[in-house]
């Protein structure tokens, strides 16, 4: 397996994935595992269960500077160059990876994350099959941060989404199987690549017990907060629907719990009723402390793992369709659904109001993803 970021800890959606994959493989086969590690980031043999894989191997990403200016300067060169951010993050370590693998040969080689897709050269010169574990549709979630954003940023995600979508049809029908994590994004990739043989191999969380619920008068929002669909969802409900339940309900706190909190701060900063945690140790049981899960996403691909979580806390959850989108929930049932800031905002004071309205919608949520998104449920569809 060659992964982008570290599974573990399971510590937001990318991470879950990855390592359900690995939880999975690791039962049937002896799994040797690349993984890059961001500049300042523990070493993720440190976090990795033990005898999970027989071997892994570290490989560091160059430090490169933050600031707005240095990350605009590197996007400007991306776009003449036509190459995706990440997929130019992780690129240039092809004699890294063919030292890792040198001399050995495999059943399976597994890419996670379209970033990684490029080495399925090196990695299938060693491996009987190959198998690219799509987490989005790069294309489509540039395509879609183009249509919610303003200028210049949507020109950016433009190019950047036209760019994906030449080399989505490039490099997915070279391998031998492409994993997608929901039927509609399955059906997206068919179109883009018809070649590509894709199955669904669904977002799924390990089964844990229904944690003891607090219900504090609090809603709350969870992800990685430097992921751009997360940031814009943060920026868009700070300013058209926060004030309008802030006014409303004189006690509520509004919580930010995931990693990269510095991120989301120029949208959060000077008000002492929204409360950034930051990254947290079990982020079922910080989601069951609040009332109301919300997830104002504008924009995004693959399926939301923060729904999945919520689902797990027993939390009611109210989402745009687009944050919901490729998940088999109904509005009114598993989940209610808003579009418009006003709707949005009373869909989450209806159930702030109904305590039996937030457990009717909390239970079936909860059962709903006992039944289709552990990671054994998951684990029927793999045929390797």
């Amino acid at each position: 397996m060659l992964a982008p970021e570290a599974p573990f800890p399971l510590a937001g959606g990318g991470a879950l994935r990855t390592a359900s994959l690995l939880q999975y493989l690791a039962g049937k086969y002896a799994v040797d595992l690349i993984v890059f590690r961001q500049p300042g980031e523990s070493d993720p043999r440190q976090a990795l269960p033990e005898g999970l894989v027989q071997r892994i191997v570290v490989i560091d990403l160059p430090a490169n500077r933050r600031s707005l200016a240095a990350k605009a300067l590197r996007n400007s060169v991306r776009m003449a160059r036509a190459v995706p951010p990440l997929v130019d993050r992780f690129s240039g370590f092809e004699r890294e990876i063919a030292d890792a693998v040198d001399g050995r040969h495999y059943r399976l080689g597994v890419i996670e994350h379209f970033w990684c897709a490029p080495y399925c050269g090196l990695i299938s010169k060693v491996c009987e099959r190959t198998i690219l574990n799509l987490h989005n549709i790069e294309s489509v979630l540039h395509r879609r941060c183009a249509q919610s954003e303003r200028s210049p940023a949507g020109l950016v995600h433009r190019v950047f989404g036209d760019a994906s979508l030449k080399l989505e049809r490039e490099w997915l029908p070279r391998f031998s199987s492409v994993l997608a994590t929901s039927a509609t994004d399955a059906e997206l990739a068919r179109a883009i690549a018809p070649a590509a043989r894709v199955s669904v191999y669904a977002n799924a969380i390990p089964l844990v017990p229904l944690p003891h619920r607090e219900n504090d008068q609090a809603i709350v929002f969870s992800g990685n907060m430097e992921y751009h669909p997360n940031r814009a969802a943060v920026r868009y409900f700070r300013r058209e629907i926060w004030p309008r339940l802030r006014d409303r309900w004189p006690l509520l706190v509004w919580r930010l719990v995931g990693k990269n909190a510095a991120a989301v701060r120029p949208f959060t900063k000077g008000d002492p009723r929204i409360e950034v945690s930051g990254e947290v140790k079990d982020a079922v049981c910080e989601l069951a402390r609040a009332q109301v899960a919300v997830v104002p996403l504008l924009a995004g691909s693959g399926t939301r793992l923060k729904i999945l979580e919520a689902w797990a806390a027993g939390t009611p959850v109210v989402s745009t369709s687009v944050g919901a989108e490729g998940l088999p929930a109904r509005d009114g049932e598993q989940i209610l659904l808003a579009d418009e800031p006003a709707g949005f905002a009373e869909a989450v004071s209806r159930l702030l109001a109904c305590r039996e309205m937030r457990d009717r919608l909390g239970n079936a949520g909860r059962l709903l993803m006992e039944k289709e998104f552990t990671w054994e449920i998951a684990w029927q569809n793999l045929d390797f």
